[in-house]
């Protein structure tokens, strides 16, 4: 058996947006800006692919501009929002535990002369409102939170947080890295306060290299590529055609089925926390049955006492079983996990922690396979450690 469980890195692509993105390829595949039929199909694509996901979060498509993936969603948010909104002050406040995609376009920002706070989390990766409020300055001009944590699948209160921004100063944009939670649960920008919303495509089923940034009506942002105008004038390029209508099906598809979709997550999700009690030394992170709810239906971090996370991957990776040992685009800057440390993860547990991931093609037998591999290999593994 065969089972893949690291879904919050990437999931599978729906049968039917495969399908379409050949069709584009191989059939349909004129440039979107030329003015014959063939560039006319093109643009036509885009146009449907707006209408798809505009209608998963009741915006309009000016609110829309595609882009290559959840990173550079997150770059254009916060580098472009700065550049803009500079005028006004220089102060941009985040959390201690955001997606290398927040943190390192922060890092950049500070070259530039901005300044950033970073706010802490408790132990189960929530941000207080009064830390947040503390925080806020006459000269902030943007707050960046990501609403589900990609290690632990904390859940922010965005809506609460959004409230209080606005109840300080109106003007402070709010950006949210949703790459985790779009197509897990309903998202409405407006009513939630949301002016900037990075989304990615592969975490939904859909193509690689395929994303878009919600802005919200009136938020200033600078374009960060330049060249013949397209989307606005904020991307410019030759949009990616396949990849946009791929990206469209995907979210028409999955967040129909959103409910559904929920209920399977989370009954994965309990079943896992009932037997993973069976795995010597195994230790569940920010989550338990009771505030099971409260989380992300798809994430699971699981620390294993005595046992190398890195090991333990492998080991199971023999058995065909693929999980992480934590972000995916953070296993290219290999240290221990800035989220394990924000939540108080005990220091002997940080190297020995591995995450699990669901997504609707998962199913209980795989979760039976892992489980019992677990409590064969752990003991194994943790006795051959201490020797």
């Amino acid at each position: 058996m065969e089972c893949y469980l690291d879904n919050a890195s990437t999931t599978r692509a729906l049968p039917e947006v495969c399908d379409l993105v050949r069709t584009v390829m191989a059939d349909d595949y004129g440039n979107p800006s030329s003015l014959h039929r063939k560039g006319v199909e093109g643009e036509r694509y885009i146009r449907q692919a707006e209408e798809r996901i505009c209608k998963t979060l009741k915006c309009v498509p000016k609110n829309l501009v595609f882009t290559s993936g959840g990173t550079e969603s997150n770059n254009m948010a916060l580098i472009g929002a700065a550049i803009a909104n500079r005028r006004q002050g220089r102060h941009i406040i985040t959390t201690c535990f955001e997606h290398p995609s927040v943190h390192e376009p922060l890092l950049y920002l500070e070259n530039f002369g901005f300044e950033i706070s970073y706010l802490p989390v408790d132990a189960d990766g929530h941000i207080s409102s009064e830390v947040l409020q503390e925080a806020l300055r006459e000269d902030t001009i943007l707050v960046s939170v990501m609403l589900v944590n990609n290690e632990i699948g904390a859940v922010q209160d965005v809506q609460a947080l959004s409230k209080v921004v606005r109840g300080y100063k109106k003007k402070i944009l709010f950006h949210v890295d949703a790459i985790q939670a779009y197509g897990k649960m309903r998202l409405l920008p407006h009513r939630l306060g949301i002016d900037l919303m990075s989304v990615s495509g592969h975490k939904i089923h859909g193509p690689k290299g395929t994303g878009f940034l919600y802005i919200g009506d009136n938020v200033k942002i600078h374009a960060c590529i330049h060249g013949g105008g397209q989307q606005r004038g904020l991307r410019s390029g030759t949009e990616n055609v396949p990849g946009i209508a791929g990206l469209g099906l995907a979210a028409e598809k999955i967040c129909e089925g959103q409910n559904g979709h929920r209920e399977h997550l989370y009954g994965l999700k309990r079943y896992f926390l009932e037997r993973i009690k069976e795995v010597e030394g195994a230790v569940v992170n920010a989550c338990s049955m009771d505030m099971l709810l409260d989380t992300a239906p798809h994430i699971i971090s699981v620390s294993f006492a005595g046992v190398r996370s890195e090991v333990l991957l492998h080991a199971l990776e023999e058995e065909k079983i693929y999980v992480s040992s934590g972000s995916a685009c953070s296993s290219n800057h290999p240290g221990i996990s800035s989220t394990l440390k924000a939540i108080g993860v005990p220091d002997k547990l940080l190297d020995s922690t591995l995450r699990f991931s669901f997504s609707v093609f998962t199913e209980q037998a795989e979760i039976d396979f892992t489980i019992d591999c677990l409590k064969r290999l752990v003991p194994v593994l943790a006795r051959y450690q201490r020797s």
